[in-house]
């Protein structure tokens, strides 16, 4: 008897030392690990107008661990009239430009940038051809670039979305003329102090479309 009663107490103690065990596991020793970071894939994306895409988002916490939370986060976009988000994750290309995409669990979040483009460009085509433009800042063009898309009667506007660059087809040198507005929806052009009268300058339009890089050209002279 006993022997039968003090096996009893050791089970006893033994129950309650792993009972204490487990509690010090779920708040002492082994705690839950952190969300540290959200990273949000692809990073940089380029959409054509129309086409989606699957977002990803991926945590990463302070233990070094991560873990795939495309359907936890909480997913929003800057600019749904550019490219709209779904609750899962799938982007939409809705209007050529620039969005935001980005992905939040509780007060951690990542972005993406993505770029809605136009598929089945054909030609594009900058807008003055010619200008002429006085030197040290006297005048500024506007220029505006549009886009001729296969099955459509009507030119986009894509000056916004197009790379320019300008270089030189005469003397001096392509710092002496500057590109203003980049990623706007009207750019200038400006002749420095260090440009002479009669130097002519090539702007250049460049579009990427799919695979396709399209350019277009305007010619740019400086006067006194």
């Amino acid at each position: 008897m006993f022997i039968s009663q003090r096996k009893l107490q050791v089970l006893a103690s033994l129950a309650t030392v792993l009972s204490l065990l487990s509690a010090t596991s779920c708040t002492g020793f082994f705690q839950n690990p952190v969300l540290s970071t959200v990273t949000i894939g692809p990073a940089s994306l380029n959409l054509n107008q129309g086409a989606t895409q699957q977002m990803t988002a991926t945590g990463t916490y302070n233990d070094g661990s991560t873990k795939n939370l495309t359907t936890g986060v909480v997913w929003s976009t800057s600019d749904d009239t550019v490219a709209s988000i779904s609750n899962s994750g799938v982007v939409t290309g809705v209007n050529v430009g620039s969005a935001t995409i980005t992905g939040e669990s509780g007060t951690t979040s990542g972005t993406a940038a993505v770029t809605v483009v136009l598929a089945n460009v054909t030609s594009i085509k900058i807008n003055p051809t010619t200008a002429t433009v006085r030197i040290n800042g006297g005048t500024t063009v506007p220029f505006t670039c549009s886009a001729t898309v296969s099955g459509s009667s009507q030119p986009v506007d894509v000056t916004s979305t197009v790379t320019w660059t300008i270089s030189n087809t005469s003397v001096g040198s392509t710092s002496d003329f500057t590109v203003q507005g980049q990623g706007t929806t009207s750019i200038t052009v400006l002749a420095n102090s260090t440009a002479v009268a009669g130097e002519v300058a090539t702007l250049t339009a460049t579009y990427v479309s799919n695979t396709s890089t399209i350019a277009a050209n305007a010619t740019i002279t400086a006067t006194n």
